[in-house]
């Protein structure tokens, strides 16, 4: 080694000299081959790791400009994918998908050619997920990457990277409805606390079993059926309403709550709120609880599909031929009168 230099480090067959420059700082040269790199650091173990990172850059900027420039990048596909969904789900779905490709798919493979990204990145890119624990996470974007590669998989007639990348299983949480003591506390918690859009916005959903996301289209009807616009469907179908009635809980709690609060309630507002009220629970457990109480005072299980919003299951004849008129509907209503409200504490 030249006199003049401190030392060198070895990266792949390249050896790499540095010496000492002013004020204790570390200057790293390599000038061979078409390589130019120079770096500096006041620390070897990162001047290294900065050399390793440029010489990275490098060889990644020399497979670019080699690569075939009929292979798209996977960023390409990315997009045709998204302009895909963005007609055929909800916007709020479509804005997740925008939201977990930029943050945790695109920095990673974006500006790679299709073709290039092997099985073996892939599975690597989920386990960092898995070993962190977030599952759920891992799942969504083994999905997404599986779309994703169906559609490159068929366009250059090659089998898809994602055939044999496994993630384990994973069971989501479907929630579990509040106690009653639960209910009774939440309940006073909302009479006491009027002026927030929250507190109307959940006696609305723990009495009338809606989804978060249904409660801006909802409307009183002859005050007796509250209405809403079923969530769950898909763009390019009709908006499909439907119509709960007031039970005797709900009328308890009625004379308090303002619908147009609920209606204009922010919904991240509602989920953490609830957290920091009911440690363990969150907002869509409110439905829960209506379904759970329902089935529990005895009303008929298609009657409360249809007041939660779910397809009815089971024969044709419970699916197409049977209706329920709202005369009868208003009687099974009745049955939900289950827990006497300790309502200021009356």
């Amino acid at each position: 080694m030249p006199a003049k230099y401190a030392g060198a480090f070895a990266v792949n067959e390249m050896v790499v000299y540095y010496r000492l420059k002013d004020r204790g700082v570390y200057e790293a040269r390599y000038h061979k081959g078409g390589i130019h790199i120079e770096v500096s650091s006041k620390d070897v173990k990162v001047l290294k790791e900065k050399f390793i990172e440029k010489l990275t850059h490098y060889e990644e900027s020399q497979k670019q400009k080699e690569r075939d420039p009929n292979v798209k990048l996977f960023k390409e596909y990315a997009d045709e994918w998204l302009n895909i969904k963005r007609v055929t789900t909800k916007e709020s779905t479509y804005r997740e998908y925008v939201r977990m490709l930029d943050r945790d798919i695109l920095p990673v493979f974006g500006e790679m050619p299709v073709t290039e990204i092997d099985r073996s990145a892939l599975q690597n890119h989920l386990l960092t997920y898995i070993d962190r624990g977030v599952l759920r996470m891992a799942h969504k974007i083994h999905l997404m990457l599986k779309c994703i590669f169906d559609m490159i998989a068929d366009d250059y007639n090659i089998p898809s990277p994602m055939r044999k990348v496994v993630v384990p299983n994973y069971e989501s949480k479907h929630g579990t409805a509040f106690t009653y003591e639960e209910e009774n506390r939440l309940v006073n918690h909302c009479l006491a606390n009027l002026k927030k859009d929250a507190s109307h916005a959940y006696l609305v959903l723990l009495y009338a079993g809606l989804r978060r996301s249904e409660l801006a289209s909802i409307n009183v009807i002859d005050g007796t059926w509250l209405e809403c616009e079923t969530s769950k469907e898909r763009m390019g179908k009709n908006v499909v309403k439907r119509k709960i009635p007031f039970t005797p809980m709900m009328k308890k709690v009625l004379p308090y709550i303002d619908f147009e609060k609920a209606r204009r309630a922010n919904l991240n507002t509602l989920q953490t709120t609830l957290r920091r009220l009911c440690p363990g629970h969150h907002p869509h457990e409110l439905r829960h609880t209506f379904i759970s109480r329902c089935k529990e005072a005895g009303v008929t299980s298609e009657v409360v599909s249809i007041w939660a919003g779910h397809s009815l299951s089971g024969t044709i004849t419970t699916t197409v031929y049977t209706h329920y008129s709202e005369e009868f509907q208003l009687r099974e209503a009745e049955k939900v009168d289950y827990l006497k409200l300790d309502i200021g504490g009356k």
